[in-house]
């Protein structure tokens, strides 16, 4: 039987939710934790980046938040100022597309705590932030750690060091005993799950194999360019192969603003999602793409995280990712249903090593492509 989310008891309304942001089918890791989320297990879910983690354990969250109750029902901790803003802007993502009345706050250390205060006063239901600042504030007697009933440690590999292990054992504490623990890594060791265990009772382990590899139905190519002329090289490309619908991505939300400024200068139907996207800008340019109004959507890899578009039928690299599994997050969006997909990688001479890196970890061949006469050629050997 086929997996969707009506099988795993998402509701109606947040399955249109994530239809509304590009996301169809789940993914490994959220078929997995899903049911054993909604079951109130205590889990340690093992999975890549890029591969659906942070929905599969928001996704049970919010079904299981009492919207009606204005009170403090879940804290995430994560390690980093980065990885809390985007966890929280996917609560507001998911929010706005499902209409669910759920309210997160972000509480990270470097930020005002007197700001943070006066935001817990209207008692969000999910508290996202850093170990030690979501402490100091149960101290403080400004989270009300009694009323919480989920606990969730992302990146957990990282936070069971002697830094934080201390503070998240003191959040605990604080909060009920019979509270639902899930922590998520990307890779699990013996330490780990040992540490795991202290935290707490019967945690079940929830792990998705690391494949590597890439779809077959996927043809390959890079073409050399100075950095200086990648835009005015994208703009030629994208006039030569004329793509049905095609992914772009950039390595940031400055480039991907230039990028777009420059493409619609010269008449090409583009949008973006990025991670300073507000969320309505960012579902019309979703929607946009699905429709085929706009024939191609520049995107940083952040944000395209979770996105599920079909009928993507070219990916361009305008940046190289420098991790090899960036990589194959990118171009795994292209090649589906026996579909044959095409990838183009701009690439400045500085980093050509790169494709060979490529190459030699995933087992492929991307082949030299040149810009000739308003076509794509390849130099035979």
């Amino acid at each position: 039987m086929e997996v969707n989310f009506e099988s795993l008891k998402i509701t109606q309304k947040m399955i249109n939710g994530l239809e509304s942001l590009g996301i169809e089918n789940p993914t490994e890791i959220q078929e997995k934790v899903i049911p054993l989320a909604l079951e109130g297990k205590n889990l340690i879910g093992q999975s890549e980046t890029g591969t659906g983690k942070t929905l599969s354990y928001l996704l049970p969250i919010i079904e299981k938040i009492d919207v009606n109750k204005k009170e403090m029902q879940c804290i995430i901790i994560a390690p980093t100022h980065e990885l809390v803003m985007q966890i929280h802007n996917t609560i507001s993502d998911l929010r706005n597309s499902s209409g669910i009345e759920v309210l997160s706050t972000p509480l990270i250390g470097s930020a005002n705590i007197t700001r943070q205060i006066e935001k817990l006063k209207s008692k969000p239901h999910i508290i996202v932030g850093s170990s030690g600042r979501i402490l100091e504030l149960i101290k403080k007697r400004k989270i009300s750690a009694h009323t919480i009933r989920i606990i969730v440690i992302d990146e957990v590999d990282k936070l069971l060091d002697k830094d934080n292990i201390p503070s998240i054992k003191e959040i605990i504490k604080a909060t009920p005993k019979d509270a639902q623990m899930m922590m998520f890594s990307a890779t699990i060791t013996g330490n780990t799950l040992d540490a795991s265990k202290t935290l707490a009772l019967d945690v079940v382990v929830v792990s998705v194999k690391d494949t590597n590899t890439v779809n077959e139905d996927i043809i390959h190519g890079y073409i050399l360019t100075e950095h200086r002329k990648k835009i005015d090289t994208l703009r030629k490309l994208i006039s030569s192969v004329n793509p049905k619908r095609a992914l772009i991505f950039i390595n940031s939300s400055y480039d991907v603003d230039k990028t777009l400024e420059k493409l619609r200068f010269h008449n090409i139907k583009v949008d973006s999602v990025h991670g300073s996207n507000d969320k309505e800008d960012r579902q019309r340019a979703l929607e946009n793409f699905r429709k085929g109004s706009i024939q191609v959507l520049v995107a940083s890899d952040i944000a395209a995280r979770g996105l599920d578009i079909k009928g993507i039928t070219h990916v361009i690299n305008l940046d190289l990712p420098k991790d090899s599994k960036d990589y194959l997050h990118r171009v795994g969006r292209v090649g589906r249903a026996g579909e044959i997909g095409e990838v183009f990688s701009l690439v400045d001479p500085k980093e050509e090593s790169l494709i060979k890196k490529y190459e030699d970890n995933f087992k492929i061949v991307i082949k030299e492509k040149y810009l000739y006469g308003g076509r794509v050629e390849i130099q035979e050997d």
